[in-house]
């Protein structure tokens, strides 16, 4: 399994409304792309008006995250309205063979 992590950053005002927004556009994503296994999205309050957003997904293999990314997997997917919320945000995600993992599954 492979997990694909990116981070931006939103004020701290709009952090609820921003993990709507996300929900609604890149979890839908993930979910209607086969090969994905589940996807969290986290946030974290800085204290200085923002917040960091990381999404979490879980993948089969790097072929699967292509149907989602396209060719280049090391870029970020973006959205229209992305703009209107990120004060700023990574342009390319990371990804991480996941070498153990317990929990509820």
């Amino acid at each position: 399994m492979i997990a694909r992590v990116w981070r931006g950053w939103v004020g701290a005002g709009r952090a609820d409304e921003y993990v709507g927004y996300i929900e609604r556009t890149g979890l839908a994503g993930y979910r209607g792309t086969p090969g994905n296994r589940g996807a969290e999205m986290w946030v974290r309050d800085l204290g200085d008006g923002r917040c960091e957003v990381t999404t979490v997904s879980w993948w089969e293999s790097l072929e699967h995250i292509r149907g989602f990314a396209g060719d280049d997997i090391t870029r970020a997917v973006f959205y229209p309205e992305d703009d209107e919320y990120l004060l700023d945000r990574e342009t390319t995600v990371t990804h991480h063979e996941v070498a153990r993992r317990y929990g509820a599954d």
